[in-house]
């Protein structure tokens, strides 16, 4: 054997934060440009909404921890 194959970064680890630009409409029935909306301010982060841009469809959400504060 010659070893260990490398390490491969866990998801999540080369990324901050990745946004989507294009998502499946289910009324457009296409994958079409989104816009994100803020939908709820909670304690354990904000919801976000993806929104269709050409009919205002939500096509998906997404739940993004709040920034961590310095101590």
């Amino acid at each position: 054997m010659a070893g260990a194959p490398p390490r491969r970064p866990m998801p999540g680890e080369s990324y901050g934060s990745l946004e989507a630009s294009l998502l499946f409409c289910p009324r457009c029935r296409e994958a079409m440009p989104v816009r994100k909306r803020l939908l709820l301010v909670l304690l354990d982060g904000d919801k976000h909404e993806y929104v269709c841009q050409q009919c205002g469809t939500p096509c998906a959400s997404k739940m993004e921890a709040p920034p961590r504060q310095p101590h």
